[in-house]
């Protein structure tokens, strides 16, 4: 099996969508003005507003650590600290970066059912301690879809929202996968963030076809400033910003965004209905965004690997996640579906 063959180890694994694509070639011709000052840059912010049914303030990083860090940090001061699920990327996977970028803002984690945040568990952190020498909860951060595949439906939002409200908490939400969340529920952009209560969205592209970029929208204007300035010193004010900023008009402007996000979580589905009811095979969690998490025997995961297959096992023994993405092909789910019928019958 060749490096170029489709795998399922992450969504990070696939290339450019066609959209993107075309509209960063379209970007390429003559010059634009530098540092954001450009028509494409400009266009993109506007589609977000058009898409979110709002005026929000959008700025543009280059991955999602920079975008998660820096909207916390924009959120809280060096004393406060933030609420978080045990399986958080912000708590996990981002070396300390939301720690850095706060100048020390203490992850607090809070625990989870399915993988998401509930009210009682938000409200468990933030009154643990109420003393001058505990860090001050000030920000709750929630990630959708989450890292176990599991969504949020807007009911749940506005119930976290409003213990948020009542506690005095800002709500922030890790969107990686924000576009496979809206393709999964049906629900708008709008209803899945602000409608609901969100402070601050970071909406994922690279994971949805584009090469670089992440999307940050505040919907609470005050909370956005001077973050210009807090992406600048952090190295994310791109020179030629128009080639973060362009993909997005690709994306966007004919709901590419949403058909790719749709496509991957079929794939995810389908790869659910050809594994479901393997003898040994479990289903971990429920598939809802282009993650599925099964289940198995260590040896029948190594007999895959030496089949060529590459997945994460970093959620416990046993525990394999297999990523969709916009461009998976139905052949491809069908081939691996077959393999973990093969080791499993081994």
């Amino acid at each position: 099996m060749n490096d170029q063959t489709q795998q399922f180890a992450s969504d990070n694994y696939s290339g450019i969508c066609s959209e993107a694509w075309a509209a960063m070639e379209q970007a390429n011709q003559g010059h634009q003005r530098a540092y954001g000052d450009d028509q494409w840059t400009a266009r993109a912010a506007d589609e977000f507003r058009r898409l979110f049914e709002t005026d929000c303030e959008v700025f543009f990083a280059f991955n999602g650590t920079a975008a998660n860090s820096l909207a916390l940090s924009s959120l809280c001061q060096s004393y406060h600290s933030v609420i978080c699920s045990e399986t958080a990327h912000v708590e996990t996977d981002e070396c300390g970066a939301p720690e850095f970028f706060s100048n020390g803002s203490k992850l607090l984690t809070a625990r989870t059912e399915m993988g998401k945040l509930t009210p009682q568990a938000i409200r468990e952190v933030a009154l643990k301690r109420q003393d001058i020498h505990y860090p001050k909860p000030r920000v709750v951060t929630l990630t959708q879809a989450t890292e176990v595949g599991s969504v949020y439906r807007p009911e749940e939002l506005r119930a976290i929202s409003a213990t948020c409200k009542e506690l005095g908490l800002n709500l922030h939400m890790d969107g990686a996968r924000f576009a496979n969340a809206c393709a999964f529920l049906g629900c708008s952009p709008a209803e899945l963030t602000w409608k609901a209560g969100v402070d601050v969205l970071c909406f994922g592209g690279t994971k949805n076809g584009m090469a670089v970029g992440e999307a940050i929208l505040f919907f609470n204007h005050d909370l956005a400033e001077d973050f210009d300035y807090r992406c600048k010193q952090a190295g994310q004010l791109a020179s030629k910003m128009r080639f973060l900023s362009a993909p997005w008009v690709g994306l966007l402007e004919n709901d590419a965004w949403l058909k790719h996000a749709g496509h991957a979580n079929h794939c995810a589905q389908l790869l659910k209905a050809l594994v479901e009811g393997i003898p040994g095979v479990e289903l971990m969690f429920p598939v809802e965004a282009n993650g599925v998490f099964l289940q198995m025997p260590e040896p029948a995961l190594e007999a895959l690997r030496a089949k060529g297959w590459r997945f994460y096992t970093f959620i416990g023994s046993g525990g394999a996640r297999f990523m969709c993405s916009w461009d998976t092909e139905e052949a491809r789910v069908r081939e691996l579906a077959a393999d973990i019928h093969t080791v499993m019958r081994a």
